[in-house]
């Protein structure tokens, strides 16, 4: 048995020396040494055969190994991708053309815009200019006299502006200085003497205070104004209270007896000169002047006329002037001449409104057929009656 391990190490001596003398092992030797000495245990410890990696080695060569790819087809993703990227310039120049198309037409409207309210402007610049200069006009014609001149250049401001400022109390005045009438004053012939008479200034007295107990305001007024001028110096107090109450009452009797409002409105603004006149007084001469006022404009614009004698007609509805018309009717009246203006201007439901409010100060039956022809415009858009389906007859051959 010593004999065969002896024999066993001899045979395993001369594989290490060549492996020794000859530098490098030789691997594949050793393995193939192994693999015939024990392939039982290669086979158990699951390492592939010599064969099969042979095997495996030649199919690992046959099958095609993958290459990058060429730069060829790099440059054709690339020239696709310019390709998607220019086919969005077309759109980006849309926009922009739109873009330029919205600025100029958003700038060409704000230039328009501009233009007319320039234009408005210029237009409002010259009728402002216009209407000052015929009030400064009209202004110098009052105090020069000229009366009807000034009444005609107010009555041309009003027009163009009816709020402008002072022109109606400037009509007022003018018209107060047309219609009003002075009364006469009847001065006694003083009797001559080398002294004065003090007899004829204290009757002058004594007939004022008779009158004033009449009621008799204008006599009391006249011989009131007599004793002034004969002696102003006689219960200067007195006198004054004397003419403050003639003056108040003769100035009510003529707006609510007498129909003449300037006579009126010129004896209680004489009133006031001696004092404050009382709230009643003071009341009627308002409303007469808007009544003159309103006047002022009729038959040159009836909508101002409305507006005024809507407020007079409210609160004193028989104030009546020189033309007969009281307060009420004369609202009536411009109620339905504005309601035809209205109807000419196609505004039919508002003139359907002035003529209903018109019938209820009074029935007019020429107001009843226009009102039913507003009411009808207001309903339709149109005054003209809605024309009928009607059959036409057949003719017999």
């Amino acid at each position: 048995m010593g004999d065969m391990e002896n024999s066993e190490l001899d045979s395993t001596l001369p594989t290490q020396a060549n492996s020794v003398d000859g530098g490098e092992p030789d691997l594949d030797a050793t393995i193939r040494t192994n693999v015939e000495q024990n392939p039982e245990d290669m086979a158990q410890a699951g390492a592939p055969s010599l064969s099969e990696s042979a095997s495996g080695k030649s199919e690992a060569a046959a099958q095609p190994v993958a290459k990058p790819p060429s730069k060829g087809k790099k440059t054709k993703k690339n020239s696709k991708g310019k390709k998607g990227k220019r086919s969005t310039w077309p759109i980006i120049v849309l926009l922009g053309m739109l873009i330029l198309l919205f600025i100029a037409a958003t700038s060409a409207f704000g230039g328009y815009a501009s233009g007319i309210a320039m234009r408005k402007d210029a237009e409002a610049t010259q009728v402002v200019a216009r209407v000052k200069e015929q009030f400064d006009l009209g202004l110098q014609e009052l105090e020069q006299g000229n009366y009807n001149r000034a009444r005609q250049r107010f009555e041309y401001v009003i027009q163009l502006d009816p709020n402008y400022p002072g022109v109606t109390e400037k009509l007022v005045d003018v018209m107060l200085r047309l219609n009003a009438t002075a009364t006469p004053t009847i001065v006694p012939t003083p009797t001559v003497s080398p002294t004065p008479d003090m007899r004829t200034v204290q009757q002058l007295y004594d007939q004022g205070q008779q009158y004033m107990l009449n009621a008799d305001w204008s006599n009391a007024i006249d011989a009131l104004l007599a004793l002034r001028k004969a002696d102003p110096t006689f219960q200067p107090v007195l006198v004054d209270d004397m003419l403050f109450i003639a003056l108040r009452n003769r100035g009510i009797d003529k707006i609510t007896k007498q129909a003449d409002l300037e006579g009126g409105i010129y004896d209680l603004t004489l009133a006031e000169r001696f004092g404050p006149i009382d709230s009643e007084a003071q009341g009627l001469l308002n409303w007469t002047k808007l009544y003159i006022t309103g006047a002022s404009f009729w038959d040159l614009n009836w909508e101002q006329a409305v507006y005024y004698f809507a407020q007079v007609a409210a609160a004193l509805p028989h104030l009546t002037d020189g033309s007969g018309m009281s307060a009420n009717e004369r609202y009536r009246v411009g109620l339905i001449k504005y309601g035809d203006q209205l109807m000419n201007e196609a505004k039919y439901c508002q003139a359907m409104e002035k003529y209903q409010l018109a019938q209820t100060l009074g029935n007019d039956p020429a107001a009843a057929e226009a009102l039913i022809a507003a009411t009808n415009g207001c309903n339709t858009g149109s005054t003209q009656p809605q024309p009928t389906a009607q059959k036409t007859p057949k003719k017999k051959p």
